[in-house]
């Protein structure tokens, strides 16, 4: 059974050849490791935060490689333990060495293979991260959007996690007020009147309602969107594809049915990560292969976030029935846009209304009335930017609309007509209680060690 108080050590960097490779190590007393990987000389004049540069060493004293050591002693480090850093080259071969001769000279203090995640779980367990900063250091790495990016390192500075410690502060004055008129029913004052408990309580919610609605369009941001393209054949799907990647990706023929299989592109629009699917056209057929290709539309269009039906603008819609195969697939409350294409043949001018854009894939006209929709029914609106957004897990949401359910329980005891009753008070309370409690999940004030074992083992190795 492993111990978070055990040293760890591993290759930092990412897998494959590179210029540079880095070699983590992170414990208590790194002392033999130190003088194991340097040497007794080097190794005492090793200074904190100051790069070394200088030959790491086997166990006979032969080079394994050279390169540049750097020490940060604890508190002041990323894990808040002691940590030894060792650059050098990135070859893989050359990494599993140096990697293999930290753990030979580790041995007498314990030094092990740190697990996914393990350096980023020993920074929040030692206070350097909240829970919220340290999934941030996944989503940097993970982001797929400069937007993405930008505010992936805006909740690791913790800007969320202070979004969230001002909503915990601000119900635990007020939950202090309510247990205070609970204690003191002889006072003559009202406490909660005369502090304006309602009033306060409103302020709260609304804050909560902001921050739950920035990380619902942050999460957007997190995920992207998986968009897919159905339609009958020669409709233009691929033909779409390939106007929104600004690339041949599909190819484009005359011929009915070229296209057999799903093509995965990603397209970003503003900074959100598009998933753009094309498939095979959708008709009624016997031929096993195009039949199979129609089956796998029909599995990508229940996982689609949002369904693009693309209709001929020079030829009358025929797939009614299609269309219904169509939504009868895709998940309750997905979006479902029209795309009239090939308006250029049929002169129409390009249009977006509502669920339904006319476009030309081939000309391009129209098609930033078609990012727009997109980006409208993802619930990305102009007020909103990927600077002022919260890049937010599916716990974060979660947590954040159970915190709502509790203060509009609280509101409720707030408002009743009656006044405030004792009974009222202490149910009031606790649903401030609860609210706050819900809140703290995502900084980690309140956390179960099988939610940190679940967070951390979807982080690479090395961080």
């Amino acid at each position: 059974m492993f111990s978070d108080r055990d040293p760890i050590a591993a290759v930092a960097t990412a897998a494959g050849r590179a210029g540079i490779g880095v070699v983590r190590v992170s414990g208590a007393d790194l002392a033999p490791v130190i003088e194991g990987l340097l040497g007794a000389e080097r190794a005492a004049r090793l200074a904190p935060r100051h790069a070394t540069f200088a030959p790491f060493l086997d166990a006979q004293g032969r080079a394994i490689d050279e390169g540049i050591a750097l020490l940060f002693p604890a508190p002041h480090s990323y894990t808040g333990e002691t940590v030894l850093e060792l650059q050098g080259h990135g070859g893989p071969v050359v990494l599993q060495m140096l990697l293999a001769r930290c753990l030979e000279a580790g041995r007498p203090i314990g030094l092990r293979v740190a697990a996914p995640g393990e350096f980023t779980r020993r920074a929040f367990l030692n206070d350097r991260l909240d829970l919220a900063q340290a999934e941030a250091v996944a989503d940097l790495i993970d982001a797929s959007t400069e937007a993405a990016a930008r505010s992936a390192n805006r909740s690791l500075a913790g800007e969320f996690s202070r979004r969230i410690d001002t909503l915990v502060e601000a119900l635990l004055e007020l939950r202090t007020l309510v247990e205070a008129t609970l204690d003191f029913p002889e006072e003559e004052i009202d406490f909660l009147q005369a502090a304006d408990a309602r009033g306060r309580l409103a302020a709260i919610r609304g804050q909560l309602d902001d921050l739950l609605a920035r990380s619902r369009q942050g999460a957007v941001l997190r995920h992207g969107l998986n968009v897919v393209l159905v339609g009958a054949p020669n409709v233009g799907k691929s033909s779409l594809l390939n106007a929104l990647a600004g690339e041949e990706v599909a190819i484009v023929t005359p011929v009915a049915g070229t296209t057999r299989d799903r093509i995965v592109q990603p397209v970003a629009v503003h900074g959100i990560a598009l998933n753009v699917i094309d498939t095979a056209g959708v008709r009624p057929t016997d031929e096993p292969v195009e039949r199979l290709g129609i089956e796998r539309t029909l599995a990508e269009v229940a996982r689609a976030d949002v369904v693009l039906h693309l209709v001929d603008a020079t030829a009358p819609a025929t797939d009614g029935e299609v269309l219904q195969e169509v939504r009868r697939h895709a998940g309750r409350g997905v979006p479902l846009l029209t795309v009239i294409n090939k308006i250029d043949l049929s002169g129409e001018a390009p249009r977006a209304d509502g669920s339904e854009v006319r476009l030309s894939a081939k000309t391009g006209a129209g098609l930033d009335g078609l990012r727009a929709a997109l980006l409208e029914v993802a619930g990305w609106t102009a007020s909103t930017s990927g600077e002022n957004v919260f890049l937010a897990r599916e716990r974060h949401l979660q947590a954040l609309g159970q915190a709502q359910e509790h203060l509009a329980a609280a509101a409720a005891c707030a408002d009743a007509e009656h006044g405030y009753g004792n009974a009222q008070l202490e149910l009031l309370a606790e649903e401030l209680r609860l609210a706050g409690s819900r809140l703290g999940e995502i900084t980690g004030e309140v956390t179960a060690d099988d939610l940190l074992g679940r967070i951390f083992s979807r982080f690479c190795i090395g961080k």
